[in-house]
């Protein structure tokens, strides 16, 4: 009988499918994945492999904004109620609300939200170009940044650039306290901490080094020392360890975990393949508008 994992394989050469799997997915979901990444990585990969057909394992933005960069492939999120708290913390109602009492002002929209707000929006970033997206808006421009606080008031203090900054947040990175960095940081003197911007201001205050997922990958490559302490969603630490395997990489804590990117296993993976489901689409005048907001990130970083 065949494993489960020999299963998705063939079904994978069947269909023409590549199977992507964001850095916070569960091990075995990693494991099986041609690529693994953060979201706008695996999106832009996507794009770019002929497959017609990318089982995005992730949660539901993702997905859309894969969909968005490849209008005529199918993509599948294994798991139809893989949500993300911080994206569902604003709504394009909100945001054109907002917008309405700050006329002229550049919406710049993390990634890590719906393609309904990034449609609204002037420009997109990720944690890792923030800063030089927010840098590039002339003085003179009122910005009004969403939907993460964390990551907007990280680049404001950067900047010293004052910005309208929507209150949403990621639970997870919120979940991390000071006092789980203080006692990593007693127990392993010689790690240095990597955290993600995401995180709140007394996180960020511990760090050495404030990092996206990707770039806390490279840095811990490229670094000469030898133990991290790593501040983000634990199922990062499978790709540092497996990429690294003379570094040790401790987590923060045991509550940095992402329930909604962990709602994906290698059953749901499997059954996505088999009834090709659940597929995410974009409508085209939503899609087009938020293209538009993406691929004015693109040019500028």
């Amino acid at each position: 009988m065949k494993s489960i994992e020999e299963k998705i394989q063939d079904l994978k050469r069947e269909r023409g499918a590549i199977i992507i799997a964001h850095n916070y997915q569960p091990d075995e979901v990693q494991a099986i994945a041609d690529f693994t990444g953060d979201s706008l990585e695996l999106s832009r990969k996507g794009a770019e492999l002929p497959h017609q057909v990318i089982v995005f394992c992730g949660v539901h933005f993702m997905a859309e904004t894969a969909a968005i960069l490849s209008p005529e492939k199918t993509i599948l999120l294994p798991d139809q109620f893989a949500g993300c708290p911080m994206a569902d913390m604003i709504t394009a109602d909100q945001l054109r609300a907002k917008k309405a009492e700050h006329p002229g002002a550049v919406v710049i929209t993390y990634v890590n939200s719906s393609a309904a707000i990034k449609a609204e929006s002037d420009l997109c970033c990720t944690s890792s170009n923030a800063m030089k997206i927010v840098a590039s808006v002339p003085a003179d421009k009122e910005i009004i940044f969403v939907p993460d606080t964390h990551l907007g008031h990280y680049v404001q203090e950067q900047l010293g650039r004052k910005m309208i900054i929507w209150d949403g947040y990621c639970p997870t990175h919120s979940r991390i306290r000071d006092v789980d960095i203080l006692r990593e940081k007693e127990d392993h003197p010689n790690a240095i901490v990597m955290a993600h911007p995401e995180c709140p201001l007394n996180i960020r205050e511990l760090a050495d080094e404030l990092l996206s997922t990707g770039q806390m990958c490279k840095v811990a490559k490229e670094s000469p020392h030898k133990e991290f302490i790593v501040a983000t969603e634990m199922g990062l630490l499978y790709r540092l360890r497996n990429e690294n395997p003379d570094k040790k990489f401790y987590s923060v804590s045991d509550r940095a975990v992402c329930p909604n990117m962990k709602k994906i296993d290698l059953e749901k993976v499997l059954w996505s393949l088999e009834d090709m489901q659940y597929r995410v689409t974009v409508p085209e005048e939503i899609a087009n508008k938020a293209r538009r907001s993406i691929e004015a990130m693109l040019e500028l970083s």
